[in-house]
């Protein structure tokens, strides 16, 4: 069953911490969440979207040719002009960062297309110009050789593994300095709702911190004298941007 995020959901995500988030799913006893190797292009870039995955298995003489590209029905090029707007591209590499899984094209036309961000465990080739781009794109590195070299693009909007964590299609991709989480689809509703409270906390325990403020009976919050700190702050502060 499809679970439709809401733009108002989506919108929230994309303000919170990737920090926050894993912590937050930590309490549902969700562990694997963070994709290992994702790195951001560009830094102060953020994203929240619903996956729409590709994934790549070992490349075959036979079959990875250059000449692959000559068939429109090419799953890579197929995943570039059938994502939805809104959508993230995650891409299956197995880790495999000795190539590319895209490139600048590749990612202006998804840029033009509407789509939310590009997120890979391989490598993006013309990373320089990716990182020009207003699309958000988080990868394990620059890579220059073509992706036939080692993949072979099989699946579109299947259930994958990327960086390690398992990604279906329609959770919830969010990004930030950090890197990526993923939220499952069914959690993002509350995720959002809680997240909110959580970070506006975090604020009031840096400005203490910062004025001197032990972190004991602080963080986390135990002791009743900081918890009416709290609330008075709350009362009197202006939220911070996200």
């Amino acid at each position: 069953m499809t679970i439709t995020v809401s733009a108002e959901t989506l919108a929230i995500l994309k303000t919170i911490a990737t920090s926050t988030l894993t912590t937050l799913l930590f309490k549902r006893g969700f562990r694997n969440v963070f994709l290992q190797g994702a790195r951001p292009l560009k830094t102060g870039q953020r994203m929240a979207g619903p996956a729409f995955t590709l994934r790549y298995i070992p490349a075959r003489e036979d079959l990875d040719g250059i000449d692959a590209f000559l068939d429109p029905r090419h799953p890579q090029r197929v995943a570039v002009e059938e994502i939805p707007p809104g959508a993230v591209l995650v891409m299956d590499c197995r880790g495999d960062v000795s190539v590319a899984s895209a490139g600048s094209i590749l990612a202006t036309r998804m840029q033009v297309r509407g789509v939310a961000g590009i997120v890979t465990d391989g490598g993006l080739r013309d990373a320089s110009g990716i990182a020009k781009l207003e699309i958000p794109a988080w990868c394990s590195g620059p890579s220059a050789p073509t992706n036939l070299i080692r993949h072979h693009a099989l699946d579109i909007n299947a259930p994958i593994g990327c960086g390690d964590v398992p990604v279906y299609p329609g959770d919830i991709m969010v990004g930030d300095d950090d890197g990526v989480v993923c939220i499952p689809a069914h959690l993002a509703e509350e995720i959002a709702r809680d997240a909110v409270p959580m970070e506006r906390y975090e604020d009031f325990v840096l400005e203490q911190v910062r004025g001197g403020a032990s972190i004991i009976g602080l963080y986390p919050l135990t002791k009743p004298e900081n918890r009416a700190l709290f609330e008075a702050w709350l009362a009197t502060t202006v939220p911070m941007a996200g």
